[in-house]
C-alpha cells in the first residue's frame, strides 16, 4: 500500500511538472512586435517572385499596353513603298500598248485628321482593356498573398496543435509510468494500466494525424514560396482586431477584381461607340509619287512620273451591318455592367457572412478561454481527490484531462480560425499586402 501511495504521489508531481505555458496560447498573452508580420510579407513576396500565374497575367498586362499603342498609331503619320515588274499590255482611246517588261515604283504618305472620332474610341477601348488586365493582375497577385497567408495561418495552426499533443502525450506517459510502479506492488490496478496505455496510444494517433496534415500544408506552402526558411512565430495575435463592417463594405468597392470588371465594362461601352462612329466621314490627308519605266514597248519614251497631294475623303453610304453590331457591342457593355454589380453583391454578401463569422469565432474563443480556466481547476481537483484512493478513479482523471487538452485545442482552433477569417475580410476590402506593408 506505502509503495502504491508513493507511486500515486509521484504522478501528482509529474502532473504539476507538465504544465507549461503553451507558447501563443496562454489567455492574456498578446503579441506586441511586427515581426511576425514583416516575416509574412516576406513569404508573401517570395510568392510572388515565383509565381508562374502572376507571370503569365504581368505578360498579359503588357501586352495589352502594347494594344493601346497600336490603335494610338492608327491617326499618327503612314507611309508606304510599292513595286512591281512585269510585261504589260494597256489600250486607253483606241490606243494599245504592249511592253515586254514594266517596272512601277510608288511612296505614299498619309495621315488621318478626322473620323468622327472612331479612333479614339478604339484608344479608350483599349485603355481601359490595358487597365483591366493590370487590374487582373493585381487581382492574381492579391490572392496569392491571401493563400499565402492564409497556408502560413494554417501551419502554425498545426505546429500549436502538436504542442498540445505533445504536452498531453507528456501527462499520459507520466500516468503510465506511475501506475507501472503502482501496478508492480497492487496487481488488482492492472486494468488502470491499461486504460492509460489505450489513451497514451490514442493521443499518439492524433499526434500522427495533425504531424501529417502539417506536413501537407507545408508541402502546399512550399510550392507558393519555395525552399525558404518557416520559422513564423505569433501568428495568432498579428491579424486582430476585427475590420469594421462599414469600413470593409466601402472598401470593397474599390477592390482589384471589381475594378477589373467595371473597366472591362467601361472598354465595351466604348467599343460600342468606336463601332457606331464607323458610319461618319474620315479625312485624311494623302501625298503620293510613283514613277512608272517600261521597256520593249517601240517608243522612245516609254516612262511616266505622277506626283499627288491632297485631302482624301470617304464617307460610308450603305452599311447594313453597322447597327446590329452596334447593338451588339452594346447589349455586351450592359452585360458587363451587370456581371460588375453582380459580383460586388456577392462580394458585400461574402463580407457580411465572413464578419459574422469572424466575431463568433472571437466569442467562442473567449468562451472557451473561461471553459479552459474553469477545466484547469476541476483536472487539478480530480487527480488530487484521486491520489487519495478511492475518492477518484482513474477514469475520472483520465476524462478531466482528454477534457482539457481538447479545450486547449479547441481555443488554438478559434484562434487561428479568427485570423483567417480576418485576412479573407482585408482580401475581400483593401488587400492583405497593403496591411502587411
Amino acid at each position: 500500500m506505502l509503495l502504491a501511495c508513493g507511486a500515486l504521489q509521484a504522478a501528482g508531481r509529474c502532473a504539476e511538472d507538465d504544465m507549461p505555458t503553451l507558447a501563443g496560447v496562454a489567455p492574456d498573452m498578446v503579441a506586441a512586435d511586427d515581426q511576425p508580420r514583416q516575416q509574412l510579407l516576406t513569404l508573401v513576396r517570395a510568392g510572388i517572385e515565383r509565381s508562374l500565374t502572376l507571370g503569365a497575367a504581368r505578360l498579359l498586362a503588357d501586352a495589352a499596353l502594347q494594344d493601346m499603342e497600336e490603335a494610338r498609331a492608327a491617326s499618327s503619320l503612314q507611309g508606304g513603298l510599292n513595286a512591281g515588274l512585269g510585261p504589260a499590255h494597256s489600250e486607253s482611246g483606241g490606243y494599245t500598248r504592249n511592253a515586254t517588261l514594266q517596272g512601277q515604283a510608288s511612296v505614299s504618305l498619309s495621315k488621318l485628321l478626322w473620323d468622327g472620332g472612331r479612333n479614339e474610341r478604339l484608344v479608350d477601348w483599349r485603355r481601359l482593356l490595358a487597365e483591366a488586365a493590370t487590374q487582373g493582375e493585381l487581382n492574381q497577385r492579391e490572392q496569392l498573398a491571401l493563400n499565402t497567408v492564409v497556408l502560413a495561418l494554417e501551419r502554425n495552426r498545426y505546429r500549436m496543435q502538436l504542442e498540445v499533443y505533445a504536452q498531453y502525450a507528456g501527462k499520459m506517459g507520466c500516468l503510465v509510468s506511475a501506475l507501472q510502479d503502482t501496478v508492480a506492488a497492487d496487481r488488482g490496478r492492472a486494468s488502470e494500466l491499461v486504460q492509460a496505455r489505450k489513451s497514451l496510444d490514442q493521443v499518439a494517433l492524433q499526434r500522427a494525424e495533425a504531424q501529417s496534415q502539417l506536413r501537407l500544408v507545408e508541402l502546399r506552402l512550399k510550392r507558393l514560396i519555395g525552399d525558404m526558411p518557416l520559422m513564423v512565430a505569433g501568428l495568432p495575435y498579428q491579424l486582430q482586431p476585427i475590420p469594421e463592417l462599414p469600413e470593409l463594405m466601402a472598401a470593397a468597392e474599390s477592390a482589384r477584381e471589381i475594378a477589373q470588371l467595371g473597366a472591362q465594362a467601361d472598354a465595351a461601352s466604348r467599343y460600342a461607340d468606336a463601332v457606331q462612329a464607323g458610319t461618319r466621314p474620315q479625312l485624311s490627308w494623302v501625298m503620293s509619287a510613283a514613277r512608272t519605266a517600261a521597256a520593249g514597248t517601240g517608243l522612245p519614251d516609254s516612262g511616266s512620273t505622277a506626283l499627288t497631294i491632297g485631302l482624301s475623303l470617304n464617307v460610308p453610304l450603305l452599311s447594313p451591318g453597322v447597327l446590329p453590331a452596334t447593338e451588339a457591342a452594346r447589349r455586351r457593355a450592359e452585360a458587363a455592367r451587370v456581371q460588375r454589380d453582380d459580383a460586388l453583391d456577392s462580394r458585400r454578401s461574402r463580407i457580411s457572412e465572413l464578419h459574422e463569422q469572424s466575431v463568433a469565432s472571437v466569442d467562442r474563443a473567449a468562451r472557451v478561454r473561461g471553459v479552459l480556466r474553469s477545466s484547469e481547476e476541476l483536472r487539478s481537483a480530480t487527480l488530487q481527490q484521486w491520489q487519495q484512493l478511492g475518492r477518484r478513479s482513474l477514469f475520472d482523471v483520465i476524462g478531466a484531462e482528454s477534457e482539457h487538452y481538447g479545450l486547449r485545442l479547441s481555443y488554438v482552433n478559434a484562434l487561428h480560425d479568427t485570423q483567417q477569417l480576418n485576412a479573407n475580410l482585408l482580401a475581400l476590402g483593401r488587400g492583405i499586402e497593403p496591411w502587411l506593408k
